[in-house]
């Protein structure tokens, strides 16, 4: 019986610890901790995400390039909706009421396919332009569940340089797995410096909950903004651009199709990169986007494509630089050597043209008349160097340098898309030939033909790798991430593999090509005062004319500038890639054109290539 009673009294105390417990514990919430009202007032109150500011977009001498404005997407939340006079609210917003009948069909479609609560908000009307929705929110009480959230979307303070900066867009289904920063309706970086540097320009989103009253109406913040979550502006971005330079490089390929790319050599910062045809960037923001994307992405001239990284053309004559140094390199060749041209290079079984120039030529003067036969014989003598045993050898040997050089890979440029170009090897040809096959056979690759394919860039890489006698950087846009570092693969020199001595000679031929007398094929790119070194190029093009090429770098012994320059059935090199070439170094060097070179700046703002083309 006693322990009968002793079994009761701890049972009664267990009761009571527990009641005392739960009593202490209600009042603590109660008390102490609001959470539970946060809970309980969740049909009062509403969380409004807080979309950062997008960090700028600076040139590299601090002009803004691309900046911020708000827009406002209509969000509502059905569960809340009462009824709708449709005719006042289109006209609040300022549409059809077609348009707006619509929308809603929209929404319920919306909401069934992805099953999403009807408490849960939703977006009803995206980018409403600032001036709109100041007109709709003095008239937002009216409509019981709407409310706007404001979203910043970017405002382009130029129109130059699309392929660069990229655009914004909604992220898509496939790009949210994975990525749970981001949900449904955000934006993100697409393509340029957009995409590379999102992580970096989009900053942190943020969180705000007010008070709402039974029509929808913010009554102020809840429980005086306790729970608020500040939005993180993202970081500024100052890109290696002169905008000035792209813009003079956009309105000299006006009417013409090609790239230009111009690189700081000491750094490999790109000063320009203009692709043409192009667009105004401004085309893709907003609602606008929707209506001009498919316009631009259905364009014959293809202005969505970025030529200077994504282009493959043959090299042309500007290549023979390339082969001159790996002759010297291999000591095939010496400044000294001679070869004679009749006219081109000729075997009983093959012949190689040429145009009229002195005959012989040394290492110097083969690159000032760009002799075809000279490059013949060159790189002949680089595949079949008994040191290799095979043309098979040797011709892996020489891509080799090629890789070293950038060409045949990516660089692993700061931009995305960019294609890789084309360097064929021994294989290639053994799969082609079965095997059969002689440096004759390939002998087009001496003049930078055949199945040789590079991009822009990297020739315009090429061009600073030469200008630094054996060295280049890894091209970049980038130049300063706010309270960050760029990547340190753009600060670090890659090496050629060819040795700096051999560089002298080469870069006197390109000199002379300029600067030179009677049959210099680049004496249009003279500018005066300045020290200019060049080559011309022209590359086959089955479909239509060929494609002028020139490259070039500047002063001669303290370069500051490389240029790579492609005009599309621009013929010969001398015709448009030349001038371009020049113009874009005297406006970055001098600031300005000389006066006895306005003629051949206004023939090149001039020349219409596109429509003559189509006359």
């Amino acid at each position: 019986m006693e322990n009968q009673n002793n079994r009761t009294i701890i049972i009664r105390l267990i009761m009571v610890v527990v009641t005392i417990v739960f009593v202490i514990r209600l009042f603590m919430l109660q008390v102490f901790d609001p959470s539970y009202k946060f809970s309980a007032e969740s049909n009062a109150r509403r969380k409004i995400t807080e979309f950062p500011a997008r960090g700028l977009i600076y040139d590299r001498n601090k002009e803004l390039l691309v900046s911020n404005q708000a827009v406002y997407d209509i969000m509502v939340v059905p569960r809340e909706m009462g009824e709708i006079d449709t005719a006042e609210l289109a006209e609040s917003m300022g549409l059809e009421i077609e348009k707006v009948r619509s929308l809603f069909q929209n929404m319920k479609k919306d909401l069934q396919a992805r099953k999403i609560s009807s408490f849960q908000p939703s977006i009803f009307y995206k980018q409403m332009p600032a001036e709109q929705y100041g007109y709709f929110h003095e008239k937002l009480y009216k409509f019981k569940g709407f409310f706007g959230q404001r979203r910043i979307v970017r405002k382009y303070e130029y129109s130059n340089a699309a392929n660069v900066l990229g655009y914004v867009g909604e992220i898509g289904e496939q790009q949210l797995k994975g990525r749970p920063y981001y949900s449904q309706g955000d934006y993100w970086g697409i393509s340029g410096v957009e995409k590379t540097y999102e992580e970096a320009l989009r900053g942190h989103k943020g969180a705000r909950y007010v008070l709402v009253d039974v029509h929808g109406r913010q009554k102020g913040a809840f429980r005086e903004g306790r729970y608020d979550e500040p939005a993180v502006s993202g970081k500024n971005l100052t890109l290696t651009l002169d905008h000035n330079l792209q813009a003079y490089g956009e309105l000299l390929m006006q009417n013409k199709v090609g790239s230009i790319v111009a690189i700081e050599p000491a750094s490999g910062e790109i000063l320009a990169m203009v692709s043409s045809p192009s667009y105004d960037p401004s085309m893709l923001v907003g609602r606008k986007r929707n209506t001009n994307f498919p316009k631009l992405a259905n364009d014959t001239l293809y202005p969505l494509f970025n030529r200077p990284l994504q282009s493959g053309y043959p090299p042309g004559s500007t290549f023979k630089t390339i082969n001159a140094l790996i002759g010297l390199q291999e000591g095939i060749v010496t400044p000294e050597t001679r070869y004679s041209c009749q006219m081109g290079y000729h075997t009983p079984s093959l012949s190689v043209g040429c145009h009229d120039h002195p005959s012989p030529l040394d290492l110097r003067g083969s690159i000032q008349m760009s002799c075809n036969a000279y490059y013949c014989n060159v790189f002949r003598n680089i595949l079949d160097n008994p040191e290799y045993g095979s043309p098979k050898t040797g011709l892996d040997v020489w891509k080799n340098y090629l890789v070293d050089f950038g060409f045949g890979y990516k660089l692993g440029t700061d931009l995305s898309n960019e294609a890789r170009g084309f360097v064929p090897n021994s294989d290639y040809y053994d799969q082609i030939y079965g095997g059969s096959w002689g440096s004759l056979t390939v002998i087009s690759l001496a003049i930078g033909q055949g199945e040789l394919l590079t991009t822009p860039i990297q020739m315009a890489n090429m061009t600073a790798a030469i200008a630094n006698r054996g060295h280049w950087f890894t091209p970049h846009v980038a130049k300063e991430i706010e309270n960050d570092t760029i990547p340190s693969r753009f600060t670090e020199p890659r090496y050629v593999g060819i040795d700096s001595a051999h560089f002298d000679p080469v870069i006197d031929g390109m000199e002379l090509a300029i600067w030179g007398g009677e049959g210099s094929t680049a004496r249009i790119a003279r500018i005066p005062g300045i020290s200019i070194c060049g080559k011309t190029g022209t590359a086959e093009n089955p479909h239509g004319d060929d494609h002028s090429i020139f490259i070039a770098f500047a002063p001669k012994d303290n370069p500051q500038i490389a240029v790579a320059t492609y005009v599309e059935n621009g013929t010969f090199g001398s015709t448009y890639g030349a001038p371009i070439s020049s113009l874009i170094i005297e406006k970055y060097l001098n600031g300005e054109i000389h006066r006895t070179r306005k003629w051949i700046e206004q023939r090149m703002l001039e020349a219409d290539l596109i429509n003559e083309s189509n006359d």
